[in-house]
């Protein structure tokens, strides 16, 4: 199921991934798995892509990261199919993914021989181009009527769903709120503008998945698969300029 009407749907560079979750979704459909299984599923791949890169595995990380890539997707494309929307996975999913991420970068930076410093650039500059996209696509989404676990302006615990904890869900909610709220009102403050747009041309949207984090683990991927680990750091900070040309065309065009 997509997150967009099909009139909509554009190419998703960062979602490559889509049709083995799929597979994989329906494949649990009928199952006891929920979910959140498969989130902690993508957390084993992505601490494993760590543990392969720290040991100069690139060819075993490339592969881990790829399938926590896949399965990233899988945990949504299962709370779908069953439909069983969850705001708790929603934020657990949030929540692992920038603590991996912060984890891979570090890593490849310890065996890059880059500086902390520059380690610590890349990762903000990685966040804050995966916020980008995803504050655009939750405005398209929400324009369309598309999915809706996601909300433009994060600032209050959502109501739990059926079958939630409220509880569990405000301290998921809490918790993503401080990893994430330097990153989400730094792009709010580029372009807070941006909901009050037009609808966004598929151009425009598959051109920015270029900063989804999809897209950005296949890139360390093919950079570590091509022994190139100490271009991954140099290149995620100097593609944070992306950010800026992208807000430009947004406020200028749409």
């Amino acid at each position: 199921m997509s997150k967009l009407p099909p009139a909509h749907q554009f190419i998703d560079l960062s979602d490559y991934g889509r049709p083995f979750a799929r597979i994989i979704a329906n494949s649990l459909k009928d199952t006891r798995f929920t979910p959140v299984h498969v989130t902690i599923g993508f957390v084993i791949s992505g601490l494993l892509a760590i543990y392969c890169i720290l040991n100069g595995q690139f060819l075993l990380a490339a592969f881990f990261l790829v399938l926590k890539s896949i399965l990233d997707a899988a945990d949504g494309e299962l709370a779908r199919v069953k439909n069983k929307p969850s705001y708790i996975g929603r934020y657990l999913d949030s929540t692992a993914d920038i603590i991996l991420n912060a984890l891979f970068i570090l890593a490849i930076g310890y065996v890059a021989q880059a500086s902390l410093w520059m380690s610590l650039l890349a990762f903000i500059g990685l966040q804050l181009q995966g916020t980008l996209y995803n504050y655009y696509y939750v405005i398209l989404r929400n324009k369309l009527d598309g999915d809706k676990t996601s909300r433009v302006i994060e600032n209050t615990a959502p109501v739990a769903f059926e079958g939630e904890n409220q509880k569990h869900v405000n301290l998921l909610f809490n918790l993503y709120n401080i990893l994430y709220i330097s990153f989400d009102k730094t792009i709010y403050m580029l372009d807070e503008q941006a909901v009050k747009g037009k609808i966004f041309p598929k151009w425009f949207m598959t051109s920015i998945s270029t900063m989804g984090l999809g897209f950005q683990l296949l890139v360390m991927a093919i950079l570590l698969v091509l022994g190139l680990p100490t271009l991954i750091i140099p290149f995620f900070f100097a593609y944070t300029l992306a950010v800026l040309l992208f807000v430009a065309i947004r406020r200028l065009y749409y």
